[in-house]
């Protein structure tokens, strides 16, 4: 649900066709009029593939960083599950637009200048992507490496479920080419929604009652999607 939040965010939505023109090399109605449809469709899911295996290279080192943290301060568990719910917690209230430092409203990316030609620059640009800081994928995110550091042997979980939450949609959109104005109606309600969330997972984090949401989570989850 945090990477599908990402996604739908207004920070990467509305900017999901210049993305996807941008892999491609085509512009948007070159991609939804070309008569060649079968080469377009797959000339674009390959392309925008590439492009989620460079962002899931820069989750997954944040993910295994903050796993080798909270593994190597693991006699200090305590006070770092406290300190990662207190990180939650306010970038629960970030998401809600109740605390807002303008230190943390600025977009910081890698700015590249050029894209390498074909699917080794979709990769790179991946990585561009998501090697940086959003106001709206940075709080999520941040929350996501918060609670890996507090239990240091989820991180692959927790990282593997946020990359494909961010890239299903990522994908399925590319497939089908369609127009993302109805979900951008109710992006920022999901977002405070989300942050409401974020802000509730954050105190039973630090308050060390997490177990009662897993076990919640656990009993209305489908065994399939059990991992």
């Amino acid at each position: 649900m945090a990477g599908l939040a990402s996604f739908i965010s207004p920070c990467c939505l509305p900017l999901y066709p210049s993305y996807l023109s941008y892999i491609t090399g085509m512009s948007v109605q070159q991609i939804k009029t070309e008569q060649n449809k079968k080469e377009v469709r797959f000339r674009t899911m390959t392309h925008t593939l590439a492009f989620i295996l460079g962002f899931s290279v820069v989750f997954y080192s944040l993910g295994l960083g903050a796993g080798f943290f909270g593994h190597f301060f693991s006699d200090n568990r305590g006070l770092i599950r406290q300190l990662s719910a207190i990180l939650i917690m306010l970038m629960g209230l970030f998401l809600m637009g109740i605390f807002q430092p303008k230190f943390l409203m600025r977009e910081r990316k890698m700015d590249l200048k050029f894209k390498p030609a074909g699917y080794i620059g979709s990769f790179i640009f991946g990585i561009g992507f998501s090697a940086g800081w959003s106001p709206c994928i940075g709080p999520i995110l941040a929350a996501i490496i918060a609670m890996a550091v507090s239990e240091p042997g989820t991180w692959l979980a927790l990282i593997t479920a946020y990359t494909v939450g961010f890239a299903i949609p990522f994908f399925i959109l590319a497939f089908f080419i369609g127009s993302t104005k109805w979900i951008l109606k109710y992006s920022n309600l999901m977002m405070k929604i989300g942050g409401a969330l974020m802000l509730l997972m954050g105190v039973l984090l630090f308050t060390d009652q997490m177990f009662k949401i897993t076990i919640w989570l656990q009993q209305i989850t489908p065994d399939w999607l059990k991992f």
